[in-house]
């Protein structure tokens, strides 16, 4: 009975489009001076513990990170590149969209920050080219659900976080779900251009153009290189690695390709300041929560009632496959991941899934849920990049959901896809 004043007035203040991390945080409050089970000094105090975090702070600087290299330029000329490359091929737009969105899905972490930086520089281009302005919305929105799939992946340290599972190794084991899932957009893409008559950027291919595009973009291609290579050679740590995309972000933004000014940087900072503030809001108040359904005994109940539901590996994973898409089409990522993953990672264990497998699973889940209504973050940042109604853009984005669910049975049942990089590496 407790625990269900918590779903109620959660569930109220999110219909009353209270902000997440504020409806979690009343839901508890509330909770606290109807039963007094806790105490409101218990709810502050956990609110600062949970944050002193040292994996917790990779989250800020990863942020950072991103909107430095997207004001720096870096993001502009990863578009460029790969344009030189494969823009001339029939729907070469489409397809530089997925693979710039991967590339800078591996500097962000971030799935929203990916379609807005993509999405400002590839759907004007897309739609002076002659690409139905509607599907490149969809496009952008699809591919930036990449952005949290291929590392650096900033779900996979909350996930890393919430059950003590490898950072780094999340990050290993996100490379082959991620290129999967880009390969399946590429071809709806690729569909839909062939039968749509879109041909691509007009231009001759030229090695000479590859090869000055490249000069130009690579300090940006660096980027993965650098902060991966360091996390897997054992160089430096995934939080020490955000701190240094931070510095390399800054540097080859003012002093390389000189587009970070002190404007602009003010700007950033308090762009990437705001929305860490509100990250860090949804990790306390989600954190506390957690603490709660633990004293109420709520994890145990609902992981005996799910084993209880299905008796094989199967019938268990549809059961938290289809849950956790109801969930993501709802909730923020961070706070679904920090309530659901100590939950549902123990009845997962139960059927010999691996936490790392399973951690895939869920962030591949929750980054669908960036473009599923009605919340659908991605959704909305498309909306106000392009202008076109939520309803239209809803619509086209169908195709490309329906790819992405494809990925998401086959990362799922072939877990072989998570897991070879890691166990490659030593995992």
């Amino acid at each position: 009975m407790e625990a269900l004043i918590i779903v109620a007035v959660f569930f109220i203040c999110v219909f009353a489009t209270v902000p997440i991390g504020f409806s979690i945080g009343l839901a508890v409050v509330i909770y606290s001076l109807v039963t007094g089970t806790v105490d409101l000094g218990f709810i502050a105090s956990g609110l600062f513990s949970s944050c002193d975090s040292f994996p917790l702070m990779a989250i800020p600087f990863f942020i950072l990170a991103g909107t430095l290299m997207e004001g720096g330029g870096l993001s502009r000329r990863l578009v460029l590149f790969f344009d030189s490359l494969i823009g001339h091929k029939t729907g070469g737009l489409a397809i530089v969209t997925v693979v710039a969105c991967l590339f800078f899905g591996a500097i962000s972490g971030s799935g929203p920050a990916t379609t807005a930086a993509i999405g400002c520089i590839m759907v004007p281009t897309m739609v002076e080219m002659g690409y139905d302005k509607k599907f490149a919305m969809a496009l952008v929105a699809a591919s930036g659900c990449l952005g949290v799939i291929i590392p650096p992946s900033i779900p996979m340290v909350m996930y890393g976080i919430s059950t003590n599972a490898s950072i780094s190794t999340m990050f290993m084991a996100g490379f082959l779900p991620g290129i999967l899932l880009g390969g399946l957009l590429i071809i709806v893409a690729f569909y839909y251009s062939k039968i749509n008559g879109y041909t691509g950027n007009g231009l001759e291919f030229s090695w000479a153009r590859v090869w000055e595009r490249f000069k130009d973009a690579f300090w940006a291609l660096m980027v993965p290189v650098i902060i991966l290579g360091g996390i897997y050679s054992g160089l430096f740590t995934p939080t020490e690695a955000a701190v240094i995309s931070v510095v390399y972000g800054l540097l080859v933004g003012a002093f390389i390709y000189k587009e970070l000014d002190l404007k602009n940087l003010y700007k950033k900072f308090a762009e990437a300041g705001n929305t860490h503030g509100n990250v860090n809001i949804i990790v306390g108040t989600s954190t506390i929560l957690g603490r709660v359904l633990i004293l109420e005994q709520i994890p145990p109940m609902i992981a005996n009632s799910m084993i209880s539901l299905a008796d094989n590996k199967i019938m268990i994973l549809i059961l938290i496959n289809i849950l956790l898409l109801i969930v993501g089409s709802l909730l923020e990522t961070t706070s679904s991941i920090l309530i659901l993953a100590p939950i549902l990672y123990p009845v997962a264990a139960y059927y010999g899934i691996d936490i790392i497998h399973f951690g895939i699973i869920m962030v591949v889940n929750l980054a669908i849920g960036f473009i599923t209504p009605p919340v659908g973050v991605n959704l909305f940042v498309a909306c106000g990049i392009g202008g076109i109604p939520f309803v239209e853009l809803v619509r086209r984005i169908v195709p490309f959901l329906i790819a992405l669910l494809i990925g998401l049975v086959i990362i799922t049942y072939v877990p072989a896809i998570s897991m070879t990089i890691p166990r490659l590496l030593g995992y």
